[in-house]
């Protein structure tokens, strides 16, 4: 059974001098034990080896954020294709943890970041504000964490059915929720806007791990989810890449997650 919370302030609105808040739709993912990474398809050589993960519960943003939603905790809008209800891009990672940070802040919950000598941003694990995805609770959320049918994209085998990649975006993004959602309801997991990831990018370690969150160290911060931009083949649920956290394109925005304890 699918469980959904509302949890927090992302949307605001003026209204005879009086401020109103509509809030961020979040999913219940239970957690639980699956095989990270990829040996079924013709796959890239970061998406192996295949090794097992287990998860604790979390909650994860149903939809990508806005620039809606990034306008009214921000103050500011960076993206390239302009409208309220698509997602927001054109954000470097240090942006997105700094808005996971002030939206935590708005709704009176504990940071998850905490910012150190040289651009050192430090996750406090335990901390109940908004963050992102690390690296193994997105692939579990995406191929449906324990309801997960294993299918090559985020609900489907048929990427046209739940994303928007080159061959059908008309090169721009789309509102957040017009293609079908996965097994436990999240959209826009493939396709449409990479979204950034906490971890460091790096090889996969053989070991299983329990709540992994990547190297401790690197150059490149992960994203996953494809985009707008690119062959359906890379809006894939187990592709990966890194980029250096102060880069921003206009295909790559952000999801949040919270911890559910």
């Amino acid at each position: 059974m699918r469980k959904t919370l509302i949890l927090g302030i992302t949307s605001i609105a003026i209204i005879c001098g009086i401020n109103t808040y509509a809030a961020t739709e979040m999913i219940l993912v239970k957690g639980g034990t699956f095989k990270m990474g990829n040996e079924k398809e013709t796959v890239f050589a970061d998406e192996l080896p295949v090794h097992d993960v287990t998860l604790n519960d979390f909650y994860i943003g149903t939809y990508e954020i806005s620039q809606q939603e990034w306008q009214n905790v921000m103050g500011y809008n960076p993206s390239h294709f302009q409208g309220d209800d698509l997602p927001v891009e054109s954000i470097s990672w240090y942006e997105a943890v700094n808005f996971c940070n002030k939206l935590s802040e708005k709704e009176g919950l504990t940071p998850a970041y905490k910012f150190g000598r040289g651009n050192t941003v430090i996750l406090d694990d335990k901390a109940n504000g908004y963050r992102l995805p690390t690296e193994a609770e997105w692939e579990y959320a995406a191929r449906g964490g324990a309801d997960s049918k294993n299918t090559m994209f985020s609900g489907s085998d048929d990427a046209n059915i739940v994303g928007w990649f080159k061959a059908n975006s008309k090169a721009t993004t789309h509102p957040s929720g017009m293609k079908a959602c996965n097994e436990i309801g999240l959209y826009d997991m493939s396709g449409n806007v990479w979204e950034w990831c906490w971890d460091w990018y790096g090889d996969y370690s053989s070991k299983p791990a329990t709540n992994p969150k990547g190297p401790v160290m690197g150059t490149e911060r992960c994203r996953r989810g494809g985009g707008w931009h690119i062959i359906e083949k890379s809006c894939r649920n187990t592709n990966r890449i890194g980029t250096p956290p102060t880069y921003s394109f206009d295909y790559v925005g952000l999801r949040v997650v919270r911890n559910a304890k």
